[in-house]
């Protein structure tokens, strides 16, 4: 008993909390010229608001102004795709999935050969690509030149001239 006594008194001195006092009193010296400093809120200004003086302008939040946006959204100047006539193949397919892999002359008619996929083409001016309503106006002999019909933020058809180049032998498929 007398021998738990003394392990126990060895254990508690063991404890003693003079063993960080130097980590302590360093402590203490490097943070006693340290104070929190706030700095004071800056000063709000009242709300002063500025009248609207354009009075011979027409008002851009007006609802004449949006009434007149919506009534002229959706003319598009008379363009606008045939969305009856029947879809051709190649109408499902993106422009940039297609390739241009050559072109056949048969009498004075220029065909160009297209890659979609695994299944090749005979395409002719007037045929249809793309998903954007392409139609070929023509065929040279290094790409296919096409007009697209694509509908801008208003709502309108717009037309855009795009081209398929001949993809050179050997290249990725």
């Amino acid at each position: 008993m007398k021998r738990a006594i003394i392990v126990l008194a060895i254990m508690l001195a063991a404890c003693d909390g003079d063993s960080h006092s130097d980590l302590k009193k360093e402590l203490s010296d490097l943070s006693k010229d340290l104070r929190g400093k706030i700095a004071p809120l800056p000063v709000v200004k009242p709300y002063e608001p500025v009248p609207y003086q354009a009075l011979d302008m027409p008002d851009p939040f007006g609802s004449a102004k949006i009434e007149l946006v919506t009534k002229s959204a959706g003319t598009g100047g008379g363009l606008k795709p045939d969305l009856n006539r029947p879809k051709e193949p190649l109408e499902s397919v993106p422009l940039e999935s297609l390739k241009m892999v050559g072109v056949l002359q048969q009498g004075k008619l220029n065909f160009a050969l297209v890659r979609a996929d695994n299944s090749l083409y005979r395409v002719k001016i007037g045929n249809y690509m793309g998903q954007n309503f392409g139609v070929i106006t023509n065929i040279l002999e290094n790409q296919v030149q096409l007009r697209e019909l694509v509908q801008d933020a208003a709502g309108d058809w717009t037309e855009r001239q795009s081209t398929l180049q001949l993809q050179e032998a050997g290249g990725a498929r």
